[in-house]
């Protein structure tokens, strides 16, 4: 083990858990727990949504999937461009002000049961059904990411390095709560982006500049230099270039970055955390692309499972230890910045949308915040034993988890926010609708089938939302402004 790397690790670890320690007198009630009572900046906004969206496949999936496709992996990272400039533009404003007109309600399903103000609870009941069983899955995709870095850095036998980064992230999401989990959000964004940054440029200096790097790809296979042809010359079919795009569509219907919108002290910052998330996201993703690309000039071949441990490598082989310890933080931090948005926000389901709603209704703060504080402890187990597989893929467990969320909720949020006709039986159909079809279509393949589920559930959800809203009674929105 190399106590250099081994050293900027720790100071890292416990910078993350004192920060939960000083948010843990501070927290007061649910609201303060669950979203920070509302008192974010625009700073912490922007860096906050960005890193807990990003996740560890920013820096594991994303140049894995470079590495072995090449430049066909843009497709990824133009879909989510645009996708995160709508979601900002469209969907974030809007949500603050209504999540909090309509009840203060501190999460999507409290939100849905306000805003279509159902006698029954079958809507809320499913939307928190649904938010826990995708966020199962993709708490375990940042723990099996974690895994991999501590076991791939240091050595450690896969379970010892899962069990580790499991630890640190639930000790300080446990202590502080939201506050904790966006104010390290915040540093772990920065030390993402400076690192990606960092590490692409090293590269191409040790190639010799970008000419000879282009040159160098261009000799080993061409075909990994163009968008519209894969690694063998064959052209990419429109199944896979749509697949790839609709990454974009998914972040209408991620709660844990929509809660950071709900979470912004005014809605009138959006613009200023907007124009941040949007530079942020542009910069990290390109640069998460090349870091694939160019390993392919710099490295021995990798297998197909070793492909998500190319950032590791190219660090490990350019810097010195000490550097390549801050350096390697940074998958860290990336997946810490997002597992511990997860589990904050599938505890709140189980808290605020089951226990506070149907358990206990008169239930007091602080007893609220220690049984989310528990359902913390009880999601992190179970992800924990779903991560326990070391040839799971960071990449495969985000898609499935990233479709799921977009497909149950996105269609859901949109129209909620702008269509007045919109009903609760139609926003019930589109959850249910939208999420069955990823759960069963991404169990066939072929054809068809092999298009991302996240593009049929999409649809199907729509059509769900708009023939049982047409066929039901015209709500009643009252005075909000929808």
């Amino acid at each position: 083990m190399n106590i250099q790397i081994l050293i900027p690790f720790l100071l890292y670890l416990l910078f993350m858990v004192a920060i939960g320690w000083f948010f843990y007198s501070r927290t007061k009630n649910l609201s303060d727990y669950i979203l920070g009572g509302r008192r974010l900046n625009f700073w912490v906004t922007a860096l906050s949504a960005q890193a807990s969206d990003m996740s560890g496949w920013l820096m594991l999936g994303l140049p894995g999937y470079a590495y072995l496709a090449g430049v066909e992996a843009a497709w990824i990272a133009i879909g989510l461009g645009i996708g995160t400039y709508l979601n900002w533009k469209f969907v974030a404003c809007r949500l603050r002000r209504l999540t909090y007109a309509m009840g203060d309600s501190i999460t999507l399903p409290e939100y849905f049961d306000n805003r279509f103000q159902a006698s029954s609870r079958a809507l809320r009941v499913v939307s928190a059904l649904f938010i826990l069983i995708f966020f199962l899955i993709y708490t375990a995709s940042g723990f099996v990411a974690g895994a991999k870095l501590f076991s791939t850095v240091f050595g450690f036998p896969y379970v010892v390095a899962l069990l580790i980064g499991v630890l640190v992230i639930v000790s300080y999401t446990f202590l502080g709560g939201f506050h904790a989990v966006a104010w390290t959000d915040l540093f772990q964004g920065l030390i993402m982006f400076f690192a990606i940054l960092i590490v692409p440029g090293l590269v191409v200096r040790e190639l010799g500049g970008i000419s000879d790097t282009w040159e160098a790809l261009h000799r080993i296979n061409h075909h990994l230099l163009t968008m519209f042809k894969d690694i063998h010359g064959q052209p990419l079919s429109w199944i896979t270039i749509v697949s790839l795009l609709a990454w974009g569509l998914g972040y209408f219907g991620q709660p844990h970055i929509l809660a950071r919108f709900m979470a912004i002290r005014r809605a009138e910052e959006i613009s200023q955390a907007r124009r941040i998330a949007i530079v942020w996201v542009i910069i990290s993703l390109t640069c998460a692309v090349l870091i694939g690309l160019i390993a392919n000039a710099y490295i021995e071949p990798l297998s197909t499972g070793e492909s998500e441990t190319v950032f590791m490598v190219l660090v490990n082989r350019t810097v010195v230890p000490i550097v390549a310890g801050f350096l390697l933080s940074a998958i860290l931090a990336a997946i810490m910045s997002t597992a511990d948005s997860q589990l904050l926000v599938a505890s709140s389901a189980i808290s605020e949308d089951f226990y506070h709603a149907f358990v206990h209704k008169n239930a007091s703060q602080p007893e609220l915040v220690w049984v989310s504080r528990a359902m913390v402890l009880l999601i992190s187990a179970i992800a924990f034993i779903l991560a326990l597989n070391p040839n799971s893929s960071v990449l495969d467990l985000v898609s499935y988890a990233w479709a799921g969320f977009g497909a149950a909720f996105g269609p859901v949020v949109l129209l909620s926010l702008f269509w007045k006709r919109m009903t609760g039986r139609g926003a019930l159909a589109g959850v249910i609708v939208g999420g069955l079809t990823v759960l069963f279509w991404k169990q066939l393949s072929g054809g068809i089938f092999d298009l991302y589920e996240i593009v049929p559930g999409f649809i199907l959800s729509l059509v769900a939302i708009f023939i049982f809203s047409y066929t039901g009674k015209r709500p009643n929105v009252g005075e909000f402004d929808i």
